[in-house]
């Protein structure tokens, strides 16, 4: 069963249709759209600030989310895939964008709508990604721009499948 956790006063909420897998922790001050999906072995902390993920987020298997102290928050648009075993610590993901797996957001970045975090990549406190971009590395650089058309294929195609996905356990 899902551990779902208040602290200081803070409930986790989620909108319906959402798939939280029996062994993902999420505690605190956190506000999940619908259309969601929480996978094995994910921790979403909001014990310290809060996390709010838009509509149909999926967040794949062994994924840290968790923030600063009255100083950062985590905030992701729809439509996102947080690809497996990635750490976002207080940033600001826009929506249509996809975090390769391994991939490391610090406090205060911002994922522009639209982009592409390779997988292992490491994008340092407060760097700001361009809307439609492709970064890569450690620390991350800009590597090209996405063409546009492609890139929302592949993000909703993605997305889309993690819905899809999430209805299986559903209905077991």
């Amino acid at each position: 069963m899902t551990i779902i956790k208040t602290v200081r006063g803070f409930t986790p909420i989620f909108d319906k249709n959402c798939f939280l897998a029996e062994n993902a922790v999420i505690i605190g001050d956190v506000k999940m759209g619908k259309d969601c999906s929480v996978w094995y072995g994910v921790v979403i902390r909001g014990d310290v600030n809060s996390i709010r993920i838009g509509n149909k987020v999926n967040i794949q298997d062994g994924s840290t989310l968790h923030t600063l102290f009255e100083k950062s928050v985590i905030d992701i648009g729809d439509n996102v895939s947080v690809g497996h075993n990635v750490v976002i610590h207080g940033a600001k993901i826009e929506k249509n964008c996809l975090l390769g797996i391994g991939s490391v957001i610090l406090d205060n970045a911002v994922i522009g709508e639209g982009s592409i975090i390779a997988a292992g990549s490491v994008i340092l406190e407060g760097t700001i990604v361009e809307p439609g971009s492709i970064y890569a590395g450690v620390p991350a650089k800009r590597i090209k721009s996405v063409d546009p058309e492609q890139s929302k294929e592949m993000i909703e195609k993605i997305a889309n499948n993690y819905l899809f996905y999430s209805e299986w356990y559903r209905e077991e």
